[in-house]
């Protein structure tokens, strides 16, 4: 189980390493809602090693078998490494790169309230929620835990579907094989 969630893991790593190093070189061009609908879809493209990484350990470790918690803790290890990874890079590419990133973001988000014609108590709200989270941000313990918790929820959701799809319980002997495709025999 070790090398299969390690490779997985590390390849979804990999890949969350490459995509937030490329969007921090881009943070100044692009727009926040491109950035939330770039980020939360590359991190579907990552967390579907946890579906391949399942089925990888099901087929070539477990021979085929594999229970519902099996699949999760193979899942959900999985996940545990990638997310450490984004969080890893993430840490690693803002406070070299870009640790302005905050007092930006909190300045466009005050920036379009104002844009919008928002009350000016919905502002004051932006405002002083901004602030919170610059402050936050200087933090590392609670910066790596706002970052933990992006892609974490998405894994989650990816380990629970997964090991339930893939799932696949033992055969009791004299029954035919349930592999979609198989005909069982009729008379042996």
């Amino acid at each position: 189980m070790k090398r299969i969630v390690l490779t997985f893991g590390f390849i979804a790593g990999a890949f969350f390493a490459l995509v937030v190093t490329i969007t921090m070189m881009m943070h100044d061009h692009v727009g926040s809602t491109f950035g939330y609908v770039f980020g939360y879809t590359t991190m579907v493209l990552a967390f579907l090693m946890v579906y391949f990484g399942i089925r990888s350990y099901r087929d070539n470790v477990a021979g085929g078998v594999i229970s519902y918690w099996r699949g999760f803790a193979v899942g959900i290890s999985i996940t545990l490494i990638a997310s450490a990874c984004y969080v890893a890079s993430w840490e690693i590419v803002y406070r070299e790169f870009a640790p302005d990133f905050y007092d930006k973001y909190a300045a466009s988000t005050v920036a379009r309230a104002r844009a919008s014609g928002a009350p000016q108590a919905v502002i004051d709200k932006k405002t002083k929620d901004a602030e919170q989270m610059v402050e936050w941000s200087r933090n590392p313990l609670i910066n790596v835990a706002m970052t933990f918790i992006e892609p974490f929820p998405v894994g989650l959701l990816f380990t629970l579907a997964s090991a339930g799809i893939l799932r696949r319980r033992k055969r009791a002997l004299g029954t035919p094989a349930t592999v979609a495709g198989a005909i069982p025999s009729a008379g042996r």
